[in-house]
């Protein structure tokens, strides 16, 4: 019945920056519209402006005693109302509307605090949603919601993002009596922080003392790590982003000197480490592998960033 009565209901933000993407402390505004095919009392129009965050996951089962469980955690972090129009205050009666558009237009602002970004991960969720209620007599509320991109700004000035990494690894190859040369392998990245959609150079030196050819391997790793209240209980799971190959390093081969260029998803989301129960970071993980010998690895951890490292901070609202 509701759907018969208001049609082509849209909720409309007013973009902030290229990204389309809100800050704490920034305001958020716009205007919704929507179609009515006849003359409709309205109670009121409600806005609500909701941060939250949400986990489960479960474990177990398969077996007749093995009971399946559950794990689950909420975290709320704002949730601000507003009413944009209320029945008649003079007589209480509900506003009657006439058929055809209408249009209102919203104004809020997001609160000052240290809340998380927006992430959809495989066990959990961290979501800001703006949502206008439609309360009518007689009738429940229907609600329309939009979900914000909402990005944490990290200050890109931070002396640990800018820093170079580097780390090496190395293993000798036996087999029975022989062993062969030491098979060897150092990396280096320029920073530590970087930005979605940006390149990163990984610059490599080798040295394979095995008789096969070994094959370097790049790759971003995106760590989910799921907690329960005070962190009781947790699950992790690991989503590869990028992998890229390297030439290969042929035997008996010393300091061999190479680049690999990374470029990370413009679609990755900045690192999270401000929520309690949801953390997302990242790891460049430089592989060197062969047919005789395990992956000799080297592990970068870095960071996202919303803006790129060095740039100046975001000004104060």
């Amino acid at each position: 019945m509701f759907q018969q009565t208001f049609k082509n209901f849209n909720i409309n933000l007013n973009v902030l920056n290229e990204r389309n993407t809100f800050s704490s402390g920034e305001p958020v505004t716009g205007h919704f519209s929507f179609d009515l095919t006849k003359e409709t009392k309205i109670t009121s129009i409600t806005a609500a402006l909701e941060g939250k965050a949400n986990v489960h996951w479960s474990s177990g089962g398969g077996g007749k005693k093995r009971r399946r469980r559950h794990f689950a955690a909420k975290l709320e972090f704002f949730n601000l109302k507003a009413v944009i129009m209320q029945r008649n205050g003079a007589t209480d009666e509900a506003v009657k509307l006439q058929p055809g558009t209408h249009m209102y237009p919203f104004t809020c602002q997001l609160p000052q605090g240290d809340f998380p970004s927006s992430f959809h991960g495989l066990h959990g969720k961290i979501a800001y949603n703006l949502t206008v209620g439609i309360n009518r007599p007689w009738h429940m509320s229907k609600d329309f919601t939009t979900e914000l991109n909402f990005v944490n700004s990290i200050n890109a000035n931070q002396p640990e993002l800018q820093t170079p990494l580097s780390g090496s690894n190395k293993m000798t190859v036996c087999c029975l009596w022989c062993a062969s040369y030491p098979i060897t392998m150092t990396a280096s990245i320029e920073k530590k922080g970087y930005i979605p959609g940006e390149t990163v150079k990984i610059i490599c030196k080798f040295s394979n003392g095995s008789s096969r050819t070994a094959t370097p391997k790049v790759r971003l790793q995106q760590k989910q790590v799921y907690y329960t209240k005070n962190k009781v209980n947790k699950r992790e799971y690991c989503k590869l982003l990028v992998s890229v190959a390297g030439e290969p390093i042929c035997s008996h081969a010393s300091d061999v000197h190479t680049e690999i260029m990374l470029t990370i998803p413009s679609s990755a989301s900045p690192t999270i480490s401000n929520c309690s129960i949801l953390v997302v970071d990242y790891l460049i993980e430089v592989n060197l592998s062969g047919w005789a010998f395990p992956d000799l690895t080297v592990l970068f951890p870095i960071i996202l960033c919303d803006t790129p490292v060095g740039s100046p901070p975001p000004p104060c609202l």
